[in-house]
Formats: structure tokens, C-alpha cells, sequence
């Protein structure tokens, strides 16, 4: 029995994956878990390939971004010119071996010590690199899944949904999720908060547990997730860093402007 940090799209942005790293300690955590995209858009992928490298992961899954960055003959699809540019800064500035890493991650993998599967995007066709906003996406995912929990990330939109046992409907978990209109008004983003979730015997439950580096639901802070086995909770962590710090270093790297003003905005 452990807790385990799930941490995925971290997207080279240090300045976050630092952070959580040390609420990570803070929380005495036993393993960590990868869902992917350690690279792509920010400015220190260097930094964040040790980092998790470092970690030992006891499970990790490959993401969009590590993919066509591990692989430079693979051609780009689905980026738009910002990322494209990115990717091809980052191949630079990785060595062989560090390519390597993060390309020899597989499509998903299994953790039967907890009875979750990981996939970066989806179930039915990781490879695809498909999407999971909502309840009709989720729907899809449960028949692929065979165990109590499911991991991903990818949209950098954390959302969460539980199927009770036999039921074939879904339910959202609300209290997974940013809302604005549900949470106080001019929220401050400068605290960290966490979400906990308490998982019951017998539902199954997805978790795309947003991002670190780059998110994208209006709330600019990173975020994670610890899965308790003991406790029988997982819980989402929101983290405030320094995010002028992040956004200088890519205005330094030459990357384009955009990936630096979205991070202030959470979108």
C-alpha cells in the first residue's frame, strides 16, 4: 500500500514540475507515475527529462509531443505552427539517448498493484492521440477499461467520471474540476487547494488529471494528481509557480510569444 504521484503534460516547463516535485516530498510520496508529454512547447526539456528520469518512475506512458520529438523522421500532424516550431527546437536541444528515453515509453501500460491502467490519450486508440472532454469521450474509454482506475491527460482539462457497478450511465465528479461559475468569485490563484475523491469498491473510475506545464482550463496553476492506496482517495493538487519565470525563458529561447502569454492565463 503507497501513494503514488501522477504527473503528466508537464510540457518542459521546470519552473512547474519543480513545485510539484517539492509537494511531492512534502507529501512523502512512495512512486511516481508518468502519463507523458515530459517536452513539447515550454523551454527546459532538458531539465525535465533528468527530472523524471531521476524518479524512477514505476510506470510511464508516452504522450503526442515526446513521440514526435523522440522521432524526427515522423512527420508533424495535428500542431498547429507554434508547436511545430517548438518540437523542432527541443529535438536540438536533447541528446540521443534523452530522445530515446522518452520515445521508449509504451502507448499505455498496466499497474496491477492498484488496479489502474495509464494511456496519455485514449484507450480504444492511444496511438491516435483522441481526446477525453466529456462524457460521450468517456463512454468510449470504459469499454477499453478492465480495471478500477483509469489515468490520462493530453487536453490539459482535467475531468473526472465514475460508473457505479452495473449502472451503464456515467456520472461527472464535479468537485475534480475548475469551475468559475461554481467557485468564488476572483479566485486566488496564488493559494495551492487539492480536490479529493474518495474511491468506492466496485465503480470504475477515469481521471484525466489536467496538466503541469500548460494548462488549459483557466486555471494557470499546475496541477497533478496522488492516488492513496491506503486511503482509498485520490486527490487533485493545484499548485501556484512562478510563472514569469517560465514565460521569460521562452521569450529568451525564441519560441514563439504565444506559448509564453497562455501560461499566465491558464489557456
Amino acid at each position: 500500500m503507497a501513494k503514488y504521484a501522477i504527473i503528466s503534460d508537464i510540457h518542459a516547463n521546470y519552473d512547474a514540475l519543480k513545485v510539484v516535485l517539492e509537494k511531492c516530498k512534502e507529501l512523502e510520496i512512495d512512486h511516481y507515475v508518468s502519463l507523458g508529454d515530459i517536452v513539447g512547447y515550454n523551454a527546459d526539456p532538458q531539465l525535465c527529462v533528468r527530472a523524471i528520469y531521476a524518479l524512477n518512475c514505476v510506470a510511464r506512458v508516452r504522450g503526442n509531443h515526446d513521440e514526435y520529438i523522440a522521432n524526427g523522421d515522423i512527420e508533424v500532424s495535428g500542431f498547429n505552427p507554434h508547436a511545430k516550431k517548438a518540437v523542432t527546437w527541443t529535438r536540438e536541444r536533447l541528446d540521443d539517448s534523452e530522445r530515446a528515453w522518452i520515445g521508449s515509453a509504451p502507448f499505455r501500460a498496466t499497474m496491477q498493484q492498484c488496479n489502474a491502467t495509464l494511456v496519455h490519450a485514449t484507450l480504444d486508440s492511444p496511438e491516435n492521440w483522441g481526446y477525453i472532454f466529456d462524457a460521450h469521450h468517456a463512454a468510449d474509454n470504459f469499454h477499453y477499461q478492465f480495471t478500477s482506475l483509469c489515468f490520462c491527460g493530453h487536453s490539459h482539462v482535467p475531468v473526472a467520471f465514475c460508473k457505479k457497478p452495473i449502472a451503464s450511465n456515467l456520472e461527472e465528479i464535479q468537485e475534480w474540476n475548475y469551475n468559475p461559475e461554481l467557485e468564488e468569485e476572483n479566485f486566488n490563484f496564488a493559494s495551492a487547494d487539492e480536490l479529493p475523491v474518495e474511491v468506492k469498491v466496485g465503480y470504475k473510475y477515469l481521471f484525466n488529471i489536467g496538466s503541469i506545464g500548460q494548462p488549459r482550463n483557466r486555471d494557470p496553476r499546475a496541477s497533478f494528481a496522488v492516488l492513496d492506496t491506503i486511503t482509498r482517495y485520490v486527490t487533485r493538487y493545484r499548485i501556484p509557480y512562478d510563472i514569469a519565470s517560465q514565460q521569460q525563458k521562452i521569450m529568451d529561447a525564441g519560441l514563439p510569444e504565444r506559448l509564453a502569454t497562455r501560461l499566465a492565463m491558464g489557456s
